[in-house]
């Protein structure tokens, strides 16, 4: 399952894109455990030539175009996410 995980943050760093949970999650084809996301992206964030790098067995995820209007939608839903996030963290 982490190999999916390792191609939908490759994939998206080659889109420019930074990782998060919602767009790795929305990359992936089957349903991975949210550990395992969370997992790939901490490690994501301390050491990102670590994954970038990282060879993974050429493993085919569709590439899942969306109009630009759900991709906006899909934005403000990140941004709210990574809000409601960070003001979780601040009150750990």
């Amino acid at each position: 399952m982490q190999e999916f995980v390792i191609k939908a943050v490759q994939q998206l760093v080659a889109q420019g894109k930074t990782p998060t949970v919602a767009l790795v999650k929305g990359k992936l084809i089957q349903p991975v455990a949210m550990p395992v996301i969370i997992n790939v992206l901490n490690h994501y964030k301390k050491d990102p030539a670590s994954i970038i790098l990282q060879d993974v067995d050429d493993v085919a995820l569709p590439d899942q175009s969306i109009g630009a209007e759900q991709q906006s939608q899909l934005d403000r839903i990140e941004a709210k996410l990574d809000r409601l996030l960070a003001l979780l963290e601040v009150k750990s």
